[in-house]
């Protein structure tokens, strides 16, 4: 989630600039700025968040690999109250689909958050790859159907009407948009049947949904079980710390993956780090690394919306700096590679090893040209490690740009609030970060 979008965004990056400040001078904040740089080869055109860009704000991205034609894939992305955006590989607009409008005027609009795939998923039309989308606005899941020869759009909406909302018990609720945020699929190899993990927004709760066939070719969903991360922790000299926050917020989750190989959820708690735990949410969880600001105490300032940071105990990580946004894996085969996180507050991207979760190195996505610009306060991430035809030979690698340039003027005085997607040559990173 975007740093600015809301007074507890603003309280943790204000949080963030003042330990990255810190850090920078210290022994864990020491390297960040010698990680290898990469540059994406293209982007999407800008997004904008205003009344004239039709809200629109980049979040979340998901790549569909073409089986037929490879270099016919697709990137599926989210773009809040814009809806849902579908890429070619060069970056250009295939199709827009709209967030679904407000039951009542009253209303919060669909916001589309999150997005991830499933192939093969059984329907009562047949198998189907579909993409999964979190509508933050109304409290749901919605699915799609993908099928590149469909005129008009490879993307269809088939839901089930009959949908429910996940965490909310009626509009009200829905309209307090405690409600479904980040999002990951999983396909249990033992049964055959396939999830969405789905968080919920501004709580620690994680939820496990099964997707199950409805009539006439729809996909709907039951809730199977919820389970809820600490949102306080106890700190090796005895004191009991959470992270600062608007009243009444707990610490989120919203990037998420599913390792599909072992059944494995890597959730990152924005403010605190990235844990494992089993993908059908039984068990223990373990927190796989911290963020720098873990353990940081701070008071929130009603007057100025941020927090007030206090003196670093020193029981952070070095490597993630608040928030930690999106989660992908770079799979390879036997089970190696490498899980990708995005360090939002200083604009990095951390890798561990699949196996094991030891930190294994990180980058950063630089300039190419003026116009080609670096990747800043990055969301959403997703890797796909397989030929993607001429273009994408390595693979590709696509990540959300929350400071889209060239910037815009609002004709207030201001600017346009613009974001967007660059698209990475996979191969460039693995070279880059000696993967």
């Amino acid at each position: 989630m975007r740093a600015h979008r809301t007074p507890r965004r603003a309280a943790a990056l204000a949080l963030g600039t003042a330990l990255v400040s810190l850090l920078a001078t210290s022994p864990a904040g020491a390297g960040t700025s010698g990680l290898p740089v990469v540059t994406a080869t293209s982007e999407s055109a800008a997004l904008y968040d205003d009344e004239a860009g039709g809200n629109s704000d980049a979040d979340d991205p998901a790549i569909w690999r073409n089986a037929a034609d490879p270099g016919r894939s697709l990137v599926v992305a989210t773009a809040k109250e814009g809806g849902l955006k579908v890429y070619d590989l060069g970056a250009r607009l295939v199709q827009s689909l709209s967030a679904p409008k407000p039951p009542a005027e009253d209303d919060a609009p669909g916001r589309f958050n999150n997005v991830d795939l499933v192939s093969g998923l059984r329907t009562s039309a047949g198998r189907a790859d579909v993409a999964v989308v979190t509508d933050r606005g109304n409290d749901r899941l919605r699915i799609y159907r993908i099928d590149p020869s469909r005129p008009g759009g490879p993307l269809t909406d088939v839901t089930d009407p009959a949908a429910a909302p996940v965490f909310s018990a009626d509009q009200s609720e829905i309209n307090d948009q405690r409600t479904a945020y980040g999002l990951a699929t999983w396909t249990d190899k033992a049964t055959g049947r396939t999830y969405a993990l789905v968080s919920q927004r501004e709580r620690t709760r994680l939820a496990l949904l099964e997707l199950v066939p409805a009539a006439g070719g729809k996909v709907g969903y039951r809730k199977v079980r919820t389970l809820d991360l600490p949102s306080s922790f106890r700190l090796p000299d005895g004191t009991s710390w959470s992270a600062c926050a608007e009243p009444g917020e707990l610490p989120q989750v919203e990037g998420m993956v599913v390792d599909p190989a072992t059944g494995t959820l890597y959730a990152g708690q924005e403010d605190i780090g990235i844990w494992r735990l089993r993908a059908d949410l039984k068990g223990k969880p373990a927190l796989v690394d911290r963020t720098k600001e873990f353990g940081v105490p701070g008071v929130y300032d009603e007057a100025t919306e941020e927090c007030v940071p206090g003196a670093d105990p020193g029981y952070g990580g070095e490597r993630l700096s608040a928030d930690v946004e999106g989660l992908t894996l770079l799979q390879k085969r036997g089970g190696d590679g490498y899980l990708l996180a995005s360090s939002q507050g200083d604009n990095t991207f951390a890798l561990y090893g699949r196996k094991g979760n030891a930190y294994e190195g990180g980058f950063r996505v630089g300039a190419a040209s003026e116009t080609l610009d670096s990747v800043e306060e990055c969301d959403g991430a997703a890797i796909l490690n397989a030929p993607l035809g001429k273009r994408y030979p390595r693979g590709l690698l696509v990540v959300q740009d929350g400071q889209e340039t060239p910037e815009v003027p609002d004709g207030e005085g201001g600017t346009r609030t613009a974001t967007g997607f660059k698209f990475v040559d996979l191969g460039a990173v693995v070279d880059a970060a000696g993967l």
